[in-house]
């Protein structure tokens, strides 16, 4: 797997991603267009850097200002800036529940740290099951 391509400049993990995976995946297409109310031939997307930054799937139609970010600073992640983190990465909770992008800065603190392909096979996966399904922890 090329992680390196595979992850998008704002650290979100485009080999895990469920539009992704419909690629390959006929019942998880369905559901994803079922989800995103779409047609299910356009329930499909071959991650951010080979879409040139326009996802379809979620109705985009020109690439997000993060991606037009990295490529004007010629770099690969937004934790490779020296402004990181900006406001392209703020956390929102619109729709917080169905979309990970509240993941971002996290996931680009852990790639910074562990190395993209470290992170990627061993705490990607994690860190949105973690996000949908884990319980806050504040200590004992």
């Amino acid at each position: 797997m090329d992680y390196q391509n595979m992850t998008a400049p704002c650290g979100l993990d485009c080999f895990n991603c469920p539009v992704y995976l419909a690629n390959s995946n006929e019942k998880l297409r369905e559901m994803v267009a079922a989800r995103l109310n779409i047609p299910i031939e356009k329930a499909v997307c071959h991650g951010c850097r080979n879409e040139a930054g326009v996802i379809a799937a979620i109705g985009r139609d020109k690439p997000c200002y993060v991606y037009k970010c990295i490529q004007e600073k010629e770099i690969s992640l937004c934790c490779d800036c020296d402004d990181f983190p900006c406001d392209y990465l703020h956390p929102y909770a619109d729709q917080a529940t169905q979309k990970p992008h509240n993941t971002k800065v996290f996931n680009l603190c852990l790639i910074r740290r562990m190395g993209l392909e470290n992170w990627a096979k061993e705490k990607a996966r994690n860190v949105k099951e973690t996000y949908y399904e884990g319980k806050l922890k504040l200590g004992d």
